[in-house]
């Protein structure tokens, strides 16, 4: 459910509304352009913004700027201030268990970026998240820790992280052959007595990812097959962006509710935090190490589709394309872009309907690849 309540000049009276997303589906080579993507959205009602040419981020005052200490320098995940000591350090991308029976949580309240994919076409297409963690040495625990695929490896080879995971089908194979993926740990982390089946015990507890790294010669430093620069395009620091304010068509989003069946993802806007909420099996996502509400300033919507790899669910995205389409959520208003992934290395790219690269807040994301065909389900109120 759309409504537009956001921009200076109506064109209409209020009128109720309910708008479904549907937008032309991605592959591998798809061209579909921003205005496919417009034409495909359905509403009975919109209003225009006249403030597109006003400033589109709310600056600090001048006295109040932010000065950046010696020590610190703005992380490529989040775009916020952090120690230059791990300036160098890999991140490390943490497959983690989404079964009901797997919760809780450890330590996803600590990673900067959250994906969210489909992990088979099996068990109602149950999901699976990847935690992505720069400052993991500050990591108590986490997990649990699950099997990887090979739109997985696609991903973490985006921010040359180390992936961690306990295994996964003989697809991932050919992708671990390749020089840029051969970088990852499965299977080798802490087990913990926690009363449940043993597929529910191994996480990443303190000191492994050192121990680990040393023992098969792994560097905790990028190599040369980082990509250069931050991942986001972020503001300025201490600055955040208005889409209502830069954009004649933007669209409340207070809330988001994900065509993910089996656990029923749900993303809530908090006003008060400027932070979206994740929920899921219809309760807030808490964080049992750290008590915290798994929460983002940013969230990130790419619709993608998917080829099945074998009768037993098994799954690869085709992450790799350009023109394809997606939203972008901050602050309780959504906004309609493309995305482009040019090569299994290449990072992700989000762009607007006036091609130029997208502006995101700084802060955490949350990034979900939903598929082709339940794309029209995505809801927002």
């Amino acid at each position: 459910m759309f409504n537009k309540t956001h921009g200076k000049k109506a064109l209409a009276a209020l009128l109720s509304m309910t708008m479904i997303l549907s937008v032309a589906a991605c592959g591998k080579t798809g061209s579909n352009t921003t205005d496919d993507a417009q034409s495909e959205v359905s509403y009975e009602k919109i209003e225009a913004n006249d403030a597109a040419t006003e400033s589109t981020t709310e600056e600090a005052p001048a006295d109040e700027a932010y000065v950046l200490p010696d020590d610190m320098y703005f992380s490529e995940l989040t775009g916020e201030p952090i120690s230059k000591e791990i300036q160098d350090q890999r991140p490390i991308a943490a497959m983690v268990d989404n079964e009901i029976t797997a919760l809780p949580h450890y330590g996803t309240a600590q990673a900067d970026v959250v994906y969210e994919l489909m992990n088979s076409t099996k068990n109602d297409r149950i999901t699976r998240l990847m935690c992505v963690v720069k400052d993991w040495n500050n990591v108590e625990q986490l997990g649990s820790i699950r099997s990887t695929r090979p739109t997985n490896i696609l991903l973490a080879s985006e921010w040359n992280a180390i992936l961690c995971h306990d295994g996964g089908p003989y697809h991932n194979d050919a992708y671990f052959a390749k020089d840029w993926a051969k970088d990852h740990l499965s299977g080798v982390f802490s087990r913990v007595n926690n009363g449940k089946k043993r597929e529910f015990t191994e996480y990443i507890l303190s000191g492994d990812m050192n121990s680990q790294i040393e023992k098969y010669n792994i560097s905790a430093t990028y190599n040369e097959f980082a990509n250069e620069g931050s991942h986001f395009n972020f503001v300025p620091y201490g600055t955040e962006i208005n889409l209502d304010e830069k954009y004649d068509r933007s669209y409340t989003a207070n809330k988001v509710s994900l065509p993910f069946k089996h656990n029923g993802s749900t993303l809530t806007y908090n006003a008060e935090t400027g932070m979206y909420e994740y929920s899921e099996y219809n309760e807030p996502h808490e964080d049992e190490d750290s008590g915290e509400v798994l929460a983002f300033k940013n969230v990130i919507l790419q619709k993608c589709s998917f080829t099945q790899l074998d009768e037993n669910g098994y799954l690869i995205y085709n992450c790799i394309g350009s023109g394809e389409n997606a939203w972008y959520l901050t602050n309780g208003v959504a906004k309609d872009i493309t995305w482009v992934k040019s090569s299994e290395t290449a990072v992700t790219k989000f762009y607007d309907e006036n091609g130029e690269e997208l502006q995101i807040n700084t802060g955490k994301t949350y990034i979900a690849l939903i598929p082709d065909d339940t794309w029209d389900k995505v809801i927002f109120e």
